[in-house]
């Protein structure tokens, strides 16, 4: 399983859970954006934006209902969701995590092992679901 973000070791949040990240969220002050990939690698840091980031929100239903839309276009794909803290010194990303993943099972990752000079030894990850093409990857 993709372990990414917040409560990424916890089961599949439901719409109140999901809710109830989003007041919290919305009650620090945090917008809300709402993000999906179907390559998941953990140094993936470019998912593709639903929409525009949610500033000022009051009711975190207007962000669930996003949150529904991009689910319903993306049914293969992952769908996070990301509260920014903007405030001077922070700007940063204060909460993140995973609202969809695709069905059936997650392929996972291959471990390369290279060796170089000097008895280096170099690795990377290659996640399985790479091996087919953008778009086609959980079927």
């Amino acid at each position: 399983m993709i372990t990414q973000g917040t409560f990424s070791q916890l089961p599949q949040f439901d719409d109140s859970d999901i809710e109830a990240q989003l007041r919290y969220a919305i009650g620090q002050g945090w917008a809300i954006s709402i993000e999906m990939t179907d390559d998941p690698h953990p140094r993936n840091l470019f998912w593709d934006l639903w929409g525009l980031p949610m500033f000022d929100l009051t009711d975190p239903r207007a962000a669930l209902d996003e949150i529904h839309e991009c689910c319903e276009a993306f049914p293969r794909h992952y769908v996070k969701v990301n509260a920014f803290d903007a405030r001077k010194g922070r700007e940063t990303i204060a909460l993140s995590f995973v609202v969809q993943r695709p069905p059936g099972d997650e392929p996972g990752f291959q471990l390369e092992r290279g060796h170089g000079p000097g008895r280096t030894t170099h690795h990377a990850l290659t996640a399985y679901s790479t091996r087919r093409p953008h778009g086609d990857r959980y079927q």
